[in-house]
């Protein structure tokens, strides 16, 4: 019997050609999925180090800083300012003051 070598040749390449293009897809989708689940995840882990450092100051001093400033000179706080709005409010010395991060747009940093 005649079979055609040709065409079962092209109909592999094919799918190979697919399958290619569809792992390539997939991994530009996770991968900007995953680029937005790490960016979160540095939010959170800003406003933990700002929150553990101001408890920190009061278990050690018995009040809590009033300002950012404070917990940078005194307790080696670092934080990312050129990547993240930081908002620390402090209303009073014995309660936890509001931290909030946002990151920056890409624009400002």
């Amino acid at each position: 019997m005649y079979s055609d070598k040709k065409k079962f040749r092209w109909s592999w390449l094919l799918a190979g050609v697919l399958l290619v293009a569809l792992l390539a897809a997939g991994g530009a989708f996770f991968r900007i999925r995953g680029g937005a689940d790490i960016h979160q995840e540095a939010v959170v882990s800003v406003r933990e180090a700002v929150e553990r450092a101001a408890l920190q100051c009061y278990v050690v001093e018995g009040a809590y800083p009033s300002d950012l400033e404070y917990l940078t000179e005194n307790y080696g706080l670092a934080v990312n300012t050129r990547d993240f709005y930081i908002r620390y409010d402090a209303f009073a010395s014995n309660l936890p003051p509001d931290v909030r991060v946002e990151p920056k747009p890409k624009e400002e940093r």
